[in-house]
């Protein structure tokens, strides 16, 4: 599948940091199978610049790990649609993240394991949260979530004790 993820850095990113996240965006897209060509984009920033986001769209003055804009309002299991394509790209676009480095590293530490890790983290969850995922409650929302986010992590080779 021919899926396109757009990364845009707000602060210093490595380019390997800018690999896994378009590995963890696209193996999310396939453990789903999403079966029509989508764009994904994702802006990495630090904790300001997620904090400001945080404030401008849901009210909230503080910053967060992640933040997701899906385009449409799915359910767990809908798919994207061909029709829903741009007629310029051929491709349905799913939505924007935002995704803060700086607290990526800091959860990492606090949870103990690799920076990389809650980096992909992050990016297959909010690809969850594009395709109508959500963990609003504590119970089987949450843990569907939960299970698909190791699932997904795990085909990549990412595990909590490892990368």
């Amino acid at each position: 599948m021919e899926h396109e993820v757009y990364i845009d850095p707000e602060v210093e990113t490595p380019p390997a940091v800018e690999e896994q996240i378009r590995r963890a965006v696209l193996a999310t897209l396939e453990g789903e199978r999403v079966d029509v060509p989508c764009i994904v984009e994702v802006c990495v920033t630090d904790d300001e610049g997620i904090r400001q986001t945080n404030l401008d769209m849901r009210g909230v003055d503080r910053p967060t790990d992640v933040l997701s804009f899906p385009m449409f309002e799915l359910s767990v299991g809908e798919k994207p649609r061909a029709d829903w394509a741009d007629p310029d790209t051929d491709k349905v676009f799913l939505g924007d993240m935002m995704i803060s480095l700086e607290r990526a590293r800091a959860q990492a530490q606090e949870f103990g394991h690799s920076p990389e890790r809650e980096v992909c983290y992050l990016a297959v969850h909010s690809v969850l949260h594009l395709l109508g995922y959500d963990h609003l409650d504590e119970g089987p929302m949450k843990a569907r979530m939960r299970q698909r986010e190791e699932a997904i992590l795990g085909k990549l080779g990412i595990t909590r004790e490892g990368v």
